[in-house]
């Protein structure tokens, strides 16, 4: 797994996924957002590491009995004391949140790991539970139902899709109160370079938007005066 530096993850945990949307956007990468999960508390602040994932496919009964949890090496149970601290788990469930894709025990789990968080494109049973953990998790709906009816565990650390992004092994996942980017794991660092330059930067607008200033010429920056009131405006607030 590429091991993201603590200078990035730092960087990270200080920018907006809709910032990094336009950082990548800039590297021609357009579907970077999972779509459609939410975080269950959006109040942690950012969420960031490395994918670990976990892939189901459609179960088949005669194959998915609840007794297959007796087995230590289910792959469910053994992504859970196998993703490492610091990285996010990214399940793979097809986008299907009629049955639930972990629960409340398993999520504290993580936790208690040092996982840095976990998301799905299905749902979390215990949900109300898993939003007072002091660990960031994001899915779709809540769902109560055991996995086992509907998912089938079959891979861990692969290439997966969730919530119609792809997702490899090590690639740097952060969630925000908004939902969920990945970043391919070898642009890491430009991109976190990049997005804190550009808080910066939609701070400075923000902050004269509110003064009452027009955008334009100012977002973009297309009027030369809005680049010189940005580097006094840096100096002084040490940005």
């Amino acid at each position: 797994m590429t091991q993201l530096s603590p200078e990035a993850r730092a960087k990270l945990k200080t920018v907006s996924t809709p910032t990094l949307c336009t950082a990548l956007y800039k590297k021609g990468l357009r579907n970077q957002f999972i779509q459609d999960v939410r975080p269950l508390n959006p109040n942690l602040g950012n969420m960031v590491g490395e994918a670990f994932t976990l892939r189901y496919i459609p179960a088949r009964e005669d194959l998915n009995p609840i007794i297959v949890f007796q087995d230590r090496s289910h792959p469910q149970r053994k992504a859970v004391e196998e993703c490492p601290p610091g990285a996010v788990m990214v399940i793979d469930s097809r986008k299907d949140a009629r049955a639930a894709s972990a629960g409340g025990i398993l999520v504290t789990r993580l936790m208690k790991r040092g996982v840095a968080g976990v998301v799905t494109d299905g749902g979390f049973r215990d949900s109300p539970e898993i939003a007072n953990l002091d660990i960031p998790a994001y899915h779709s709906r809540p769902s109560a139902p055991t996995n086992l009816t509907l998912h089938q565990a079959l891979d861990i650390n692969v290439p997966i899709g969730c919530g119609d992004v792809p997702v490899w092994p090590g690639d740097v996942v952060v969630g925000d109160g908004e939902g969920v980017v990945v970043i391919p794991a070898h642009l890491a660092d430009e991109i976190a370079n990049e997005a804190v330059e550009m808080t910066a930067f939609e701070d400075f607008v923000t902050e004269k938007v509110l003064e009452g200033r027009s955008i334009l010429g100012l977002y973009p920056a297309t009027d030369p005066q809005t680049l010189t009131d940005f580097a006094t405006w840096r100096a002084a607030n040490n940005r």
